[in-house]
């Protein structure tokens, strides 16, 4: 796994670990609602995973991206259906999503030569 994917998910693990462990109720619950939400459902995992990723890309949030991405690699989509995905998040989202492509499209590469 490369560095950068590495110290990502152990950040993003230390830091939720953090902010569970101070046992706010509101926070557990969104925190679960979250985990469940993305569950298969009526839809199957990798469809609410791209749908993740257009809002993560749409909203502009890179953690949100990265963890979307890593989501999608791992319920095994190709590159060509999470680009398509973002072409869809950068014609939504206009022009200024273009920057979080770019980092998006970067992730991904990482994703591959380090995961796959």
């Amino acid at each position: 796994m490369s560095n950068a994917v590495e110290e990502f998910n152990a950040y993003r693990s230390k830091m939720n670990d953090k902010i569970l462990a101070d046992n706010n109720k509101v926070i557990k619950r969104i925190f679960n609602l979250d985990t469940n939400a993305f569950t298969a459902g009526a839809l199957d995992v990798k469809t609410k995973e791209l749908l993740g990723l257009v809002a993560s890309t749409v909203l502009r949030c890179d953690d949100c991206v990265k963890y979307h991405l890593e989501s999608c690699y791992k319920e095994g989509l190709t590159k060509e259906e999470v680009m398509e995905t973002l072409s869809i998040a950068t014609l939504i989202g206009g022009t200024i999503v273009i920057p979080h492509l770019r980092r998006a499209y970067e992730y991904w590469e990482t994703l591959e030569t380090t995961q796959g």
